[in-house]
């Protein structure tokens, strides 16, 4: 472990090193700051805007960050060779993709707290008090955003980045249609076509069971109970990711 967590640690200074990271949480600071301006066209509803657009916010540019980064995590070490250089100490395959996994993971992390914080901020300016509901939908983000990084991570282990962040995009994209693929031989009962969009169904994440924005905002309840199994599915399915990527990453052949 302590190997993996000095490649967790190196690939986290790598990734923070990153223009593009930077880029990208000043878009999504701009965005929630933008949500005030957009609130008081709104009259009564400045607050639930500014919740609304900060959460998503955080989710659209945390899923960027997961994805551009994520699909670079083991194609850039190839293309630079510096993972040839890695992998002849007592590093092992599967300890070199769980560093990269858990240093993405832990420069995700950092990006939402920051994005967090300027949600709060603004509500602070707002003179709203302090909602701790919103960091329920805000951890819900966190987790799903690890579940796509788990898929970047898959994908940069057999293809390229282009390619990786293709999948990962249409993984992201149809993740949020789960349902509707299930329910899909309702509307086209021939051919093969229901049987796929059924395989997708049970093979790809369902981002929706990570998404509690909307009552959240409306200042519904979320039981504890949603989190934990929402959690607990995340937990599952970054596990078989994980065991998916270090399978096809152990056999592939570097030279």
């Amino acid at each position: 472990m302590i190997r993996v967590g000095y490649i967790a640690l190196n690939t986290y200074r790598e990734t923070v090193r990153d223009k593009v990271l930077y880029n990208l949480v000043l878009f999504a600071l701009l965005m929630i700051a933008s949500s005030y301006i957009l609130g008081k066209i709104s009259v009564y509803q400045e607050v639930k805007i500014i919740k609304d657009l900060g959460l998503a916010a955080i989710s659209i540019f945390g899923m960027a960050i997961a994805i551009f980064v994520g699909i670079g995590l083991v194609s850039k070490e190839i293309d630079k060779r510096t993972l040839y250089s890695l992998l002849p100490k007592p590093i092992t395959r599967v300890q070199f993709l769980l560093g990269k996994y858990f240093g993405l993971c832990l420069t995700v992390l950092v990006n939402v707290l920051v994005m967090t914080a300027g949600l709060y901020f603004l509500l602070f300016l707002m003179s709203e008090p302090f909602e701790p509901a919103l960091l329920k939908a805000i951890f819900l983000i966190y987790v799903k955003l690890t579940v796509l990084v788990g898929v970047a991570l898959l994908f940069s282990t057999f293809t390229s980045s282009t390619l990786a962040g293709v999948f990962a995009g249409f993984v992201y994209v149809v993740g949020y249609f789960s349902t509707d693929l299930k329910n899909f031989d309702s509307v086209v009962d021939t051919g093969a076509l229901p049987q796929i969009t059924k395989a997708l169904y049970y093979l790809l994440p369902n981002f929706k069971n990570f998404d509690i924005k909307a009552p959240i905002v409306a200042g519904d309840i979320v039981p504890m109970t949603q989190i934990v199994w929402a959690t607990a599915y995340g937990l599952v399915y970054v596990s078989l990711l994980l065991v998916a990527s270090a399978w096809v990453f152990q056999r592939r052949n570097l030279k």
